[in-house]
Formats: C-alpha cells, sequence, structure tokens
C-alpha cells in the first residue's frame, strides 16, 4: 500500500479539497479521504493534483517537426508534404526511439494516457516487416518505457484523396500507410491485438473520408463494434474536404460515417472544424466525443471549431497534442475557451471543470480507459500534481486552483506523476529518462542527416 497526501485534489465538483489522502493497492486507488492532516508514512504532493491527463490523438512522428514549418507561408496541404518527407525516414527502431522520447515528454506535461493515431504500418514502398505490426509494437514498447498508457488506434489509410470521379492514388511516401484494402487492413489490426498488456489496448481509425471509402468505412466500424473499441477519425478538418465529400457523395463528411455505421457513443471525431448544422445534432445524439487540437488548429489555419455547440447538442469534448508543435494539456484546454471567446465576443461559455473533465474522463473514455479520469475508489492510480508555486501560478487562492491550473498553469508546472501506482515523474524529472537529450539525439539524428 502506498499513501499520498495531497495539499489540494480536484476530487468532484467545481473546487478543490484540501488535504485529501489517497490509498493505492497495486495499479488503483483504494481509498480517498479529504480533510485529513498529512499522515507520517504518505508522500506529501504540494500543489494540485488532478487525474491524470489523456492526450486523445497524437502522432508522434510530427514532434520531429517542431520549429521546422514556420518559415514561409502555405497551409495544411504544403505542410502535409513536409509530413511525408519525415515518414520516410522512419523504421521500427528509429520510431522507437523517437515515441520513447516523445511519450516521456507527455508524461512530464501530466499526461498518462495517448491516443496513438497510427497509420505508419510498412516499410518505404509499402512493403511489410517480417513483423506486419513491427512500428505497432515500437509505439507500445516505446510507452511502456516512458511509463504512460497508450491506446493503438489503427488507422486504416485506403487511398490518396478524393476526386471529383472518386478516390485518387496514393503518392509514394502514402504507401507506407496503406494495407491495399480493408480486409488486409483488418488481417493486420486483428494481429496487432496481441500487443495488449495493463497499458495497452487497442482501437481503430478512419484516417478520414478522403483516404477511407464508403463501403471500406462500414467495415472498419463494423471491425471495431464487434470488438466493442473505440473507434477514431480526422472529421471535417478543412473546409475542402467538406466541399470533395459533398460532391462524391451528397453528405457531409459526419453523415457519411453515420450512414455507414461509425457514429455511435464509442466514436470520436478529431478536430470537426468545420462541421454543417446538421451534424452537431448527429454527434450530439449519438454522445460522441470529439476531440479538439486548439495548437494545431491554429498552427495549420484550420479555423475554429463550434465547441460550445457540439457540447450543448449532447457531444463530450477532448483533447489531443495530435502534431506535437506543443504537448501541454493544459494549453489545448484553455484554447477551446479562448477560441470561443475570440469566435463569439464572449467569456465564460467553458468553465474549468468542464475543460478539466475533457483532459481526464472524457478523454480516457474516448481512449477506452474508462477505469480511469477520476479520483475515487476502484478506479486506476493514474494521478499528477501541478505546482501552485511557480512564477505562472503563485499568488492564487486554493478556491481557484482549478481556473489557475487551466487558464495559468503549464506542463512545466507538473511535478509528480504516478501511472498504475508507479512513480512516473518526481521533482519535475522523468525517474527513467533523460527526455530533452533523448529528444536531441533522435530528432537531429532523423532529421539532419
Amino acid at each position: 500500500m502506498a499513501r499520498y497526501w495531497c495539499e489540494l485534489a480536484w476530487v468532484s465538483g467545481d473546487q478543490a479539497s484540501a488535504g485529501v489522502l489517497i490509498d493505492v493497492a497495486g495499479d488503483r486507488i483504494a481509498s480517498v479521504t479529504r480533510g485529513m492532516e498529512c499522515p507520517s508514512d504518505a508522500t506529501r504532493l504540494a500543489g494540485l493534483t488532478l487525474p491524470g491527463l489523456a492526450n486523445a490523438h497524437s502522432h508522434a512522428f510530427h514532434r520531429a517537426l517542431r520549429g521546422r514549418t514556420q518559415v514561409g507561408s502555405g497551409s495544411f496541404w504544403t505542410w502535409r508534404e513536409v509530413v511525408y518527407a519525415a515518414s520516410s525516414k522512419l523504421q521500427p527502431d528509429t520510431y522507437f526511439r523517437l515515441a520513447r522520447a516523445v511519450y516521456g515528454e507527455m508524461a512530464l506535461a501530466g499526461i498518462t494516457s495517448v491516443g496513438e493515431f497510427h497509420y505508419l504500418h510498412h516499410d518505404v514502398g509499402g512493403a511489410a516487416y517480417n513483423d506486419p505490426n513491427a512500428m505497432s509494437a515500437a509505439l507500445a514498447a516505446a510507452a511502456a518505457e516512458a511509463g504512460i498508457r497508450i491506446t493503438l488506434l489503427d488507422c486504416c489509410y485506403l487511398h490518396g484523396g478524393l476526386a471529383a470521379s472518386g478516390h485518387s492514388e496514393l503518392n509514394e511516401a502514402q504507401q507506407r500507410f496503406s494495407d491495399g484494402n480493408v480486409d488486409a487492413w483488418g488481417v493486420r489490426a486483428d494481429a496487432a491485438g496481441a500487443l495488449t498488456s495493463a497499458t495497452c489496448r487497442p482501437g481503430a481509425a478512419v484516417h478520414s473520408v478522403r483516404a477511407v471509402d464508403a463501403a471500406s468505412i462500414e467495415k472498419v466500424a463494423a471491425w471495431a463494434a464487434e470488438r466493442k473499441l473505440p473507434l477514431h477519425a480526422h472529421v471535417s478538418e478543412q473546409q475542402v474536404e467538406n466541399e470533395q465529400c459533398i460532391a462524391a457523395y451528397g453528405l457531409t463528411p459526419t453523415a457519411l460515417l453515420g450512414e455507414h455505421g461509425a457514429i455511435k457513443r464509442s466514436f470520436t471525431a478529431v478536430h470537426a472544424t468545420h462541421l454543417a448544422g446538421a451534424d452537431f445534432g448527429q454527434l450530439g445524439r449519438a454522445q460522441c466525443t470529439v476531440c479538439l487540437c486548439p495548437t494545431t488548429e491554429r498552427d495549420l489555419a484550420d479555423g475554429i471549431g463550434s465547441a460550445l455547440a457540439l457540447r450543448n447538442e449532447g457531444a463530450r469534448l477532448a483533447v489531443g497534442s495530435d502534431s506535437q508543435a506543443v504537448v501541454d494539456l493544459f494549453v489545448e484546454a484553455r484554447g477551446i475557451e479562448l477560441h470561443e471567446r475570440l469566435a463569439t465576443q464572449v467569456r465564460g461559455s467553458h468553465n474549468a471543470p468542464s475543460l478539466l473533465t475533457a483532459t481526464c474522463a472524457n478523454g480516457q473514455r474516448s481512449l477506452g480507459w474508462d477505469e480511469a479520469g477520476e479520483l475515487a475508489p476502484g478506479r486506476l492510480a493514474d494521478f499528477i500534481t501541478l505546482r501552485l508555486d511557480t512564477v505562472r501560478t503563485a499568488g492564487s487562492p486554493a478556491s481557484s486552483a482549478l481556473e489557475t491550473a487551466v487558464f495559468a498553469g503549464a506542463a512545466a508546472d507538473v511535478h509528480h506523476s504516478v501511472v498504475a501506482g508507479q512513480v512516473v515523474v518526481a521533482d519535475g524529472s522523468h525517474v527513467r529518462i533523460d527526455v530533452a537529450r533523448e529528444l536531441h539525439a533522435t530528432i537531429t539524428e532523423l532529421m539532419d542527416t
């Protein structure tokens, strides 16, 4: 039994509670008691303790591009060409080293679970590795060594994009992403189930309506439903996606996904930046999750989604780091509210507890970790502690600790992290990995040679 005494902890409600004692047995929380003095046998956690954060949308290899795509003008489509170039350099061993460092950065940021939207399956030119899931195995091993949970959202990617007459051919880079057809994708994805462990779970993904035809969307959705797994997809990230989908099918991307069995409670729509009127209700009625990635959506000039309208219709919000332009879910969470303020000129549409719910319980649920995301007996012992005495957070009263964390705090303020009952971050440092050194070494080796 391990014991942690939290100066403040968000157990429930709209404020943090003082003097919270968390007893941990194995990988679960055994008890949570409020209003306690710190016992002599407990680890003292100063600041604000929260459930572990869930990064609901990640492309780990995009971290290699940070700082390298900010010169000159362009769009999502020109940025995508740089992504393709980076992907061509990765092999299972190099992806393992890069992903371990990236997941280490996530651990330092308070992330205890990541949804890896994984489509880099094959070798250059599309040839399968001897182990068809070598890249998936590299990601699972990287997360385990970094000390965080992972949901491998195995992505189906079959076409190069939507054209007026249908789907276009894959380019050279995209051939690495494709299994050729949806049935072959299903065979490989089934085999990837062997990677399931205490900290790795499977999931499925449709890359987008640009990359997967309607009949194949239906098969991927059925595959996920039969196995009771989460299903994710990029949805309406750009206006042109909507225009091409309507031209090809007479339906919006959301409507097309719904017509072919994807839109249900276990579905997560990523971005959802340019939804049409009926799309909001369709996602809301099904109680889907919508994963917003505000930093990436700003960075790529994608636009501002209507988060409040989605929430009002019944959809759950989550957040993701996506392209890894930054890895900071506090920045992403407040980005939802700050984007809303820019779009509506109204403050306070999303309060701190609702944004923390997006980063914790909603994100964990979208990744299939329903037993995480809350400080309660029987839940997974995944929790983090944020300092309230840094230059960003000092001076605020305990009564506004949640607001301080969401609207002023940063990944750099996380000083302790426990995952499955094991300490992963202590005093602001990763207990296993020199994260900055590994990031520098792996990225410069990959990109500068």
